[in-house]
């Protein structure tokens, strides 16, 4: 065959693509287990984070995770459960993205830290550059935050990337109420100028407003999408304790 003819050379070429196309895919198999498991434990990390458990060896993460994290579970727009996963939570709800958030199917963290009861949600929103999302550990209560972690997939270093990189700023919501005496939402992120109420108002990241209007608008919808989770949980445990008071 000519080496110098176009049919040669097309023949090269496709032969080389398609032989660099297995080799992509070959390699990209080979490494997808190895790939799944440090994804599944980074997110691990940040449902721990939002617990306030930081800086942790990835098998401390891994094994801290399996005993605070009671169960997982997926929850419809109603607060019902529509899947039930089991201890150390990573078959039903740890499974979800958010494609599933904006579909209407909710995951939802049921966890022990310290002895007492804990709630991690996730939420998805956008920042200045592109999505956010964090989760958010809910107190016993239903209705005051025990932690936070953010992260985000390409803010500003040293501006909108500090809803990630600052855990002073993360732990400011600590504390703070989620819903107001309606029910909704009352969770929000403000310029330090406009914030009047502290205990559901957060100051902003300084120079990164839009960002931080992403965070904002993140938490109430997302606390929007889990209302009537933690309604039913409030309503349940005030059952509990008046039946709790009967019997004494």
């Amino acid at each position: 065959m000519n080496k110098n003819s176009n049919t040669y050379i097309i023949a090269y070429s496709c032969i080389m693509v398609v032989v660099v196309a297995f080799l992509l895919a070959f390699v990209s198999s080979s490494l997808k287990p190895a790939q799944d498991v440090n994804v599944a434990l980074d997110k691990k990390k940040q449902i721990l984070a939002a617990l306030n458990i930081r800086n942790l060896s990835d098998q401390e993460s891994a094994e801290q995770y399996a005993k605070v994290v009671d169960r997982d579970a997926v929850i419809n727009a109603d607060g019902k459960e529509i899947a039930k996963g089991g201890k150390g939570g990573e078959t039903a709800g740890f499974l979800l993205n958010s494609a599933d958030y904006k579909a209407g199917k909710l995951a939802v963290y049921y966890c022990t830290v310290d002895g007492k009861h804990k709630f991690v949600v996730p939420v998805y929103g956008m920042g200045l550059w592109g999505p956010i999302w964090g989760y958010i550990a809910v107190n016993e209560d239903c209705n005051t935050i025990y932690g936070a972690y953010f992260n985000h997939e390409g803010e500003t270093a040293g501006l909108g990337a500090e809803i990630k990189d600052s855990k002073a700023w993360q732990d400011l919501f600590r504390g703070k109420t989620i819903y107001g005496a309606d029910g909704k939402p009352v969770i929000k992120v403000k310029k330090a100028s406009e914030v009047k109420d502290k205990s559901c108002e957060v100051d902003a990241v300084t120079g990164a407003t839009l960002t931080s209007v992403g965070v904002s608008d993140m938490l109430q919808e997302g606390f929007a999408k889990y209302m009537k989770l933690f309604a039913g949980q409030t309503s349940q445990t005030e059952a509990n304790d008046a039946g709790d008071g009967e019997k004494k």
